[in-house]
């Protein structure tokens, strides 16, 4: 049965005594805002009681990008730009409390993902920015975070988080596969056992190549790609990085996928570092559509139905060119009861519950850590 934002829906997971209530908080890998969602929780069902939407400030969205290389200064900067980024966190949690109208006492644990600015599973690491205890001083609230490092040290990837979250919404479905478009792609396949992966970038590149050339956090829509044309030889080298090759479990981010990735490519070829800035927007476009659409069909071949969240979601010649390139039908999460805004922040939500209530939601056979684990670890209000 599909249910609208507010309704009830399947929640799975560990069982409650009574209706709880969770926030979730989510800075994705786009680093364009802070994703906020006041979920109330039972035995059975979820409902979604309030969301919020904040804008990064520049100068903190900028600092978190620029943490994302070496440079001076770094252990400073970092511990300033995550007490802004708790400090805006709690500013959302203000938000969610006065739509709710619930008191902080009346919330059981806040999910803060923090912004990633290192992913480095390989070597034993991932680091996201965030004050968790500052924020649980902030909001009154406990909060539980650093989600990541304990699949990690099982020798997990860390990622993606949001698989078990999906199963429990959506429940098993073989012929259904749950696609979220943020700064990464990342693909979740509805079977059992249910597996998740990251496939490359969706919109990281193209915002990035945006920012660049057009002054603007994204491209609109997909216009600017809209107007230029895929350059086949540029996008078959693009295709050609060795990442794309790995099997799963795998999950990636600006580690790989940065501006100077892109650039060491357009510069082989003097012919492609002439090409008009749309056209390489429009290339990265294909890039990141022909990338997912390989991954489904080489893994999940029997796919009837892609469900598309995040702000990918909302560009509209990106769901295009996805429809195109899939022989299957392409549907968002907002037709089975899910805002495409929404689903990480309430993943995070129900992952904060899963922590409190001891429920392993790190999927072996998605992180492909030796053992599940329990994610995250909690800072009391």
């Amino acid at each position: 049965m599909d249910a609208g934002p507010q309704d009830a829906h399947r929640s799975g997971g560990p069982p409650a005594a009574s209706v709880e209530h969770y926030i979730g908080l989510m800075s994705g890998t786009s680093t364009d805002g802070v994703d906020g969602v006041l979920a109330e929780f039972d035995e059975s069902a979820i409902r979604i009681a309030a969301t919020a939407s904040l804008p990064l400030p520049e100068a903190l969205r900028g600092e978190l990008l620029a943490l994302n290389a070496a440079g001076p200064n770094e252990l400073a900067r970092a511990a300033h730009a995550a007490n802004g980024l708790a400090d805006h966190y709690a500013q959302a949690v203000g938000q969610l409390l006065a739509a709710s109208g619930l008191a902080p006492g009346q919330v059981r644990a806040i999910g803060a993902h923090g912004q990633t600015v290192r992913h480095c599973p390989q070597d034993g690491y991932t680091l996201q920015i965030n004050a968790p205890a500052r924020l649980a001083e902030r909001a009154g609230i406990a909060v539980v975070a650093d989600f990541r490092s304990r699949d990690v040290a099982a020798g997990g990837q860390g990622a993606p988080l949001v698989p078990a979250f999906h199963a429990a919404w959506f429940g098993h479905r073989p012929d259904c596969v749950v696609l979220n478009l943020g700064g990464i792609a990342n693909l979740t396949l509805l079977g059992d056992p249910v597996r998740g992966f990251d496939t490359g970038p969706a919109n990281m590149l193209m915002d990035a190549w945006a920012q660049r050339h057009l002054e603007q956090a994204y491209d609109q829509g997909g216009a600017w790609a809209a107007s230029g044309r895929c350059h086949e030889g540029l996008l078959a080298r693009l295709i050609a990085e060795p990442w794309f090759g790995q099997a799963p479990p795998k999950s990636t981010g600006r580690d790989l996928f940065s501006l100077d990735w892109l650039h060491a490519r357009l510069s082989a070829n003097p012919q492609w570092a002439r090409l008009a800035p749309a056209d390489v927007q429009a290339t990265l476009l294909q890039l990141s559509v022909r990338t997912i659409a390989a991954a489904i069909a080489r893994y999940a071949p029997h796919t009837r139905e892609v469900l598309v969240c995040g702000g990918g979601a909302l560009n509209a010649a990106f769901m295009a060119a996805l429809g195109q390139a899939l022989p299957c039908r392409l549907a968002t999460t907002a037709e089975h009861g899910m805002p495409v805004q929404a689903v990480e922040a309430l993943a995070f939500a129900w992952l904060a519950r899963a922590h409190v209530h001891g429920h392993a939601a790190c999927l072996p056979a998605v992180t492909g850590a030796k053992h599940a684990t329990i994610a995250g670890c909690l800072y009391p209000a």
